[in-house]
């Protein structure tokens, strides 16, 4: 995929209020913690995280996207009336149907011609959603979309401790450990075709992607729906980290050796990346695999844990605001989703 005229104008986001440290999830762990003698610290030694963010009980989850996107509005001047399309495309959502960006595209005031709908792609849901509303721009569809997201962790790591506490295995606790990583957050991404009368000055040109998959591997992370009972069913998580690790940075090793090709260029020649934030150990193993010297990523995982499809690009507008990001930069986003799917963005920022 390559683009001539698709530009990234905002990168607006809102964290959730409500810290909650690692430590503080391990003393809910206690009794498991004492029965297999796991000292406490672990689990931060484990991911690298400190803590994370969470959204208050009830929260409902296009109000954080609306938030952000209304930030993306306010920031750039941009006409609602200007936007072609508006897509959410968190791995959370409000309900089943209609699509949660119906709500939020009817908040915002979008005009009748406007394509409102989701997209679910595990933790590149908002890659997507930024590919998807380039290829209507470059094909002159539309000159703006807003791709939008919000991720809750706080329901599916409640549940998740409970059936750790209910079911004390090693098993159980190996195959739980990356959902407690799991932290809270909402974006909203504008792209527009550059003819768009903006007061803002921020424009990222896009100039192509890679994707590559390997859906064999589609079982090694799993979030749903179990069977609890007549008529009853649990949400729950489990994955094999190991084994999600292994194919996923093999999966991103042939992506970049791809990716690298179709931009015709030299790994020296890419000045920063910002990856999907997972933990300490996938970051090390990816950029050594990808041979990115360390200095070359920001990481964010460590405040923030794991926001699912919010990560990297919050992690972007983080980088940019604190200066990482320099215009002129010659940028990859790079993600891997379970499935598995990779991704990878060259832009020049």
């Amino acid at each position: 995929m390559k683009y001539s005229r698709v530009y990234i104008n905002s990168l607006a986001y809102e964290l959730a209020p409500e810290v909650v440290s690692t430590s503080e999830l391990e003393s809910r762990l206690a009794p498991l913690y004492q029965k297999f003698r796991i000292p406490m610290g672990q689990l931060a030694a484990l991911t690298g995280i400190d803590e994370r963010r969470w959204w208050p009980k009830g929260h409902r989850l296009s109000d954080g996207a609306l938030v952000a996107a209304n930030k993306a509005i306010d920031e750039t001047g941009i006409k609602v009336s200007d936007l072609g399309a508006v897509v959410y495309t968190g791995v959370c959502r409000d309900q089943h149907e209609p699509a949660t960006a119906c709500r939020i595209a009817a908040e915002l005031g979008v005009s009748k011609d406007t394509a409102i709908y989701d997209i679910s792609n595990a933790c590149l849901g908002v890659l997507s959603g930024i590919l998807d509303i380039a290829n209507r721009i470059e094909l002159g569809q539309i000159k703006a979309g807003l791709v939008v997201s919000c991720e809750s962790a706080r329901h599916i790591v409640d549940i998740t401790i409970d059936n750790m506490l209910a079911e004390p295995t090693m098993k159980n606790y190996a195959q739980s450990l990356a959902t407690l990583t799991g932290g809270s957050g909402a974006v909203a991404v504008l792209l527009t075709d550059g003819s768009v009368d903006l007061k803002s000055d921020r424009q990222h040109q896009l100039l192509g992607a890679s994707h590559l998959s390997a859906p064999e591997h589609h079982n090694l992370c799993q979030w749903g729906l179990q069977e609890a009972g007549l008529q009853l069913y649990r949400e729950f998580m489990r994955t094999d980290g190991v084994a999600l690790l292994k194919e996923g940075v093999e999966l991103a090793r042939h992506t970049w050796t791809h990716f690298l090709e179709q931009r015709n260029w030299l790994v020296e020649q890419v000045d920063k990346v910002i990856c999907h934030q997972v933990g300490a150990s996938n970051r090390k193993q990816v950029l050594t695999a990808l041979n990115i010297p360390q200095e070359k990523e920001f990481p964010t995982y460590q405040l923030l844990g794991n926001m699912g499809t919010v990560s990297l690009p919050v992690t972007a507008a983080i980088a940019h605001d604190q200066g990482f990001l320099q215009k002129g930069d010659q940028v990859s986003f790079l993600g891997i989703g379970s499935g598995l799917n990779c991704m990878m963005l060259g832009i020049k920022w």
